[in-house]
C-alpha cells in the first residue's frame, strides 16, 4: 500500500473505526476470562425483581408517595436546569464568537476569549454531577441547594458548548445583511442569531432537562427527597414491585417532558 493510499484510508470515517475496533479489542483483552461473569443465584434474583413487575404496587397510600416524589423531582430537575440555561447561554455566545464586530471574524482578542471560555465550558461539564454533588455537600451541607448546583455546573458547561456551535451553524447571509444595516453586535444577536437558532437551542435544552430528571433522581443521597429516594429506601426493604412503580412514574416524567418539547417546538414551525 503507498504512503498516499494510507494516507487517504486513515482519514475520516477510516480512522474513527480504526479507532473503535481497537479500543474494543483492548476492553476485552482486559477481562478476565477465568472469573465467572455473573455471580451464583443472580439469574433467580433477576427473575425475582422482574417479576414484581407483575403487578407493581398500587396502593392509594404508596401512589401518592409517588406522586409527591415526582413532583420534588421534577421541582428540583427545572431548578437546575433553570441555572444552567442562565450560566451557560452568555457563556456559549462569548464561545461562539458570534458578538465580534468584524465580519470575517479575525482578530487575537476574539480568538483568545473563544479558547479561554470553552476551556472553562470544558472544565465545567468534565466533572460528574455526583462529583460535584461532594464538592458542593461539603461546602453547603445535605440540603437540596448542593444537588441544584451540582446538576448546574455540568449542565452549564454542556449547554454552553452545544449552544455556540448551534450558533455558529447560523446562516451567514442574514446576519451579514444585518451588520451592512448598522446594527450592533448585540442587535445582531438578538435579531440575527437567536431568532434563527431558537428551535435548535429549545430543543437541545429541552432534551437536557429529560436527562436533568435521571439527574435529580440519583441525587437523594445529598438531601434530594424525590423518586430516587424512594427507591432506595423501597430497594432496602427489597420491595421490588414498590420500585417498579417509582421507574414507571419516572419514564412517565421523561415522557411528558419529551410530548411537551414537541408541541412546543410544533408550534414555533408555525
Amino acid at each position: 500500500m503507498s504512503l498516499r493510499r494510507l494516507q487517504t484510508w486513515l482519514t475520516g470515517p477510516r480512522l474513527l473505526t480504526l479507532g473503535i475496533v481497537f479500543a474494543l479489542a483492548w476492553s476485552l483483552s482486559r477481562v478476565d476470562w477465568q472469573q465467572p461473569i455473573g455471580h451464583t443465584g443472580g439469574g433467580a434474583a433477576a427473575l425475582q425483581v422482574l417479576l414484581a413487575l407483575f403487578p407493581p404496587e398500587l396502593s392509594p397510600e404508596f401512589l401518592r408517595i409517588c406522586v409527591v416524589s415526582s413532583w420534588h423531582t421534577l421541582a428540583y430537575a427545572v431548578a437546575g436546569m433553570s441555572l444552567a440555561v442562565a450560566l451557560g447561554l452568555p457563556l456559549g455566545v462569548l464561545a461562539s464568537g458570534v458578538l465580534a464586530q468584524s465580519a470575517d471574524g479575525s482578530g487575537a482578542r476574539r480568538w483568545t476569549l473563544m479558547a479561554s471560555v470553552r476551556f472553562l465550558l470544558a472544565a465545567m461539564r468534565s466533572v460528574h454531577e455526583l462529583v460535584w454533588a461532594l464538592l458542593f455537600v461539603a461546602a453547603v451541607g445535605l440540603s437540596p441547594m448542593a444537588a441544584i448546583l451540582a446538576m448546574a455546573i455540568p449542565y452549564a458547561g454542556i449547554l454552553g458548548r452545544i449552544y455556540a456551535e448551534q450558533l455558529q451553524d447560523v446562516p451567514a447571509e442574514p446576519v451579514a445583511a444585518l451588520r451592512t444595516t448598522g446594527a450592533s453586535s448585540a442587535h445582531v444577536l438578538l435579531y440575527g442569531y437567536i431568532p434563527m437558532a431558537l428551535p435548535d437551542l429549545l430543543s437541545y435544552t429541552f432534551y437536557r432537562l429529560e436527562c436533568g430528571i435521571r439527574a435529580a433522581a440519583i441525587m437523594s443521597f445529598v438531601g434530594i427527597d424525590g423518586i430516587g429516594f424512594q427507591i432506595e429506601l423501597s430497594l432496602a426493604d427489597l420491595l421490588f414491585r414498590q420500585v417498579w412503580t417509582l421507574l414507571i412514574f419516572l419514564v412517565a416524567l421523561v415522557v411528558a417532558v419529551d410530548w411537551w418539547s414537541s408541541r412546543v417546538r410544533r408550534s414555533m414551525a408555525y
